[in-house]
């Protein structure tokens, strides 16, 4: 009888152990998908869908950012990290409509914070891979804010 209960329970702490690692989920707090708008100092608004894959690997969907403000048809690679107090940063390269008269390809960097389990806030930089004499750094710059909503 005691071989019989040591045997249940041992094959419920193996149910309850495989059923909890299924469910966790694979980034902490930032799992899943978002829809980020975000919007570069004198640009408008622009979105796209962040999926977060395991160990820091991720996709932008770029909804509205291709010629003509159409959707890319190809997802985009990225980068994630979660920090402490909340935070968050996530990144890749895309190319972009700055202002009326070029695009640009570069890396757009989102750097935020939770405010709730399924919002994000903060802030952007693009840095684009052109050269400029006038800059410290010696590259173009654009910033700008972001939210993000979870999706699923």
């Amino acid at each position: 009888m005691r071989t019989h209960l040591r045997i249940i329970i041992a094959v419920f702490i193996l149910f309850s152990t495989t059923a909890a690692q299924q469910t966790a989920p694979a980034g902490g707090k930032l799992s899943g998908r978002w829809r980020v708008t975000f919007s570069l100092t004198g640009d408008p608004e622009k979105h796209l869908i962040f999926e977060v894959k395991p160990k820091g690997a991720g996709s932008f969907s770029l909804l509205d950012t291709g010629p003509d403000n159409k959707p890319v048809p190809d997802p985009a690679p990225s980068v994630w990290s979660e920090l402490d107090n909340d935070r968050v940063s996530f990144t890749g390269q895309i190319e972009l409509q700055l202002g009326s008269c070029c695009r640009e390809v570069g890396t757009l960097i989102f750097k935020g914070k939770f405010k709730s389990n399924t919002s994000i806030t903060g802030g952007i930089i693009f840095v684009t891979s052109i050269d400029e004499e006038e800059s410290p750094y010696k590259y173009r710059s654009h910033v700008g804010t972001f939210t993000a909503t979870f999706v699923n």
